[in-house]
């Protein structure tokens, strides 16, 4: 399987969200060759979502909302906190887009889905 630069990635799905009218920003950089990613989604009046990198069975990057759904916020910050205190090479990432789309490409996995 190849996988390629975390910055690579982040730059690549930045670009993706603009060119669908959201705007994306970094707030957290992480390791520039192999990181994780987190997803914080932002859309105004609606719970805030983070999702974050995972792998499915099968190995493919694929992603789990770590706010089963929404949060506010400050949930969604203290969840992110604790994950940069388990993974410091973590990168967090957000965009705000008017209909809540986290523009991942891979596979967002339910509750129980791993």
């Amino acid at each position: 399987m190849i996988r390629i630069k975390t910055a690579i990635f982040v730059d690549a799905w930045r670009r993706r969200c603009q060119q669908g009218g959201a705007f994306a920003t970094v707030l957290r950089r992480g390791d520039g060759d192999a990181g994780m990613v987190a997803v914080r989604v932002y859309q105004r009046g609606e719970p805030m979502r983070v999702w974050m990198e995972t792998r499915d069975i099968n190995g493919e990057r694929a992603w789990r909302d770590l706010t089963r759904g929404g949060a506010s916020e400050q949930e969604a910050d203290r969840l992110l906190e604790r994950e940069v205190s388990f993974d410091p090479d973590l990168w967090i990432v957000e965009v705000e887009d008017r209909e809540g789309r986290p523009f991942l490409q891979e596979k967002l996995l339910d509750d129980g889905e791993m």
